[in-house]
């Protein structure tokens, strides 16, 4: 069935048998799962439409969306944006943006930043933001993958002088006893004056114009909703915080869910073209990036 005339169903549709089934997937982290709160409760419908939702971590999501586009709304990196440009468009909402904070190095002994350019440095993937930000920084440091929920063991082990955190190990670290070398959200607002864009979520392009603003329009209602009704939302994100209390699951949601989320804004949207036009520039990414939005 075409898109096209999968869309007249969905205009004319009355009952289940018509409904339009859209494929979600996104990170299973406390940020991501109050804004599609609204959503997966049904909380916020779209007639003809029924949303289905995929966890997965977000570096399997950035390889799938390059290598299958197979969902139809998909979690991403704003670095892993540039390789699936040709059949996603990013949406204009659901972003999480740093107002100057994000991924953070973090060692078990205090490092000069001239010293923590010359250690490995264990990173959440190779297409997350965060990896991209570090190359910004720091070119000619090593890196090795680790799974994001192992980095701090791994420090902690021994097994690496140093990692880049991201989710809630940016609240956590502490009490791990690591101490922090950089947060890279305050050293690009620093350098640009800019946010640090670092994920959002993207749309299938095949789905065609007028679906992709309904769905979009969806996701910025369900965030709506998730704010409006933050004690509930933050209830059902909860069951998604790894080993974070109420108070901290609060801070880190309020962190990367609010009214940016809702829209990016001027700088929001500048702040994505410049750095992944920089990571273009630096030889980071291999090509040019055209960014366009919906909604």
């Amino acid at each position: 069935m075409t898109a096209s005339a999968s869309s007249s169903k969905i205009e004319s549709a009355d009952s289940h048998s018509h409904l339009r089934e859209i494929k979600i997937a996104h990170s299973p982290d406390s940020d991501d799962a109050f804004m599609f709160y609204g959503l997966a409760t049904n909380k916020i419908r779209v007639n003809g439409y029924k949303f289905t939702h995929t966890l997965c971590d977000i570096e399997t999501l950035n390889q799938k969306a390059m290598h299958e586009a197979f969902y139809d709304v998909t979690a991403i990196s704003f670095h892993a944006y540039p390789y699936i440009q040709d059949n996603y468009a990013l949406m204009a909402c659901g972003g999480s943006v740093g107002e100057g904070y994000g991924p953070m190095i973090v060692a078990s002994h205090r490092l000069s930043l001239n010293a923590v350019k010359k250690v490995k440095i264990a990173v959440p993937g190779n297409l997350t933001t965060a990896y991209l930000t570090l190359k910004l920084f720091a070119p000619e440091v090593e890196t090795a993958v680790v799974s994001f929920d192992k980095i701090i063991p791994e420090v902690l082990a021994g097994n690496f002088q140093a990692g880049l955190i991201i989710h809630e190990g940016q609240l956590t670290y502490g009490q791990s006893g690591l101490h922090k070398i950089i947060d890279l959200g305050q050293w690009w607002r620093e350098e640009t004056k800019l946010p640090l864009p670092l994920g959002g979520n993207a749309i299938r392009r095949s789905l065609g114009n007028d679906v992709m603003f309904k769905v979009t329009q969806a996701l910025r209602d369900s965030i709506q909703h998730g704010l409006d009704h933050r004690e509930e939302a933050l209830s059902y994100a909860m069951q998604f915080a790894r080993d974070l209390d109420p108070s901290l699951a609060d801070k880190f949601v309020g962190m990367y869910v609010n009214e940016r989320t809702l829209n990016y804004g001027e700088d929001g949207r500048e702040a994505i073209r410049k750095l992944l036009a920089l990571g273009h520039e630096r030889g980071i990414i291999p090509h040019p990036v055209n960014v366009d939005f919906v909604g």
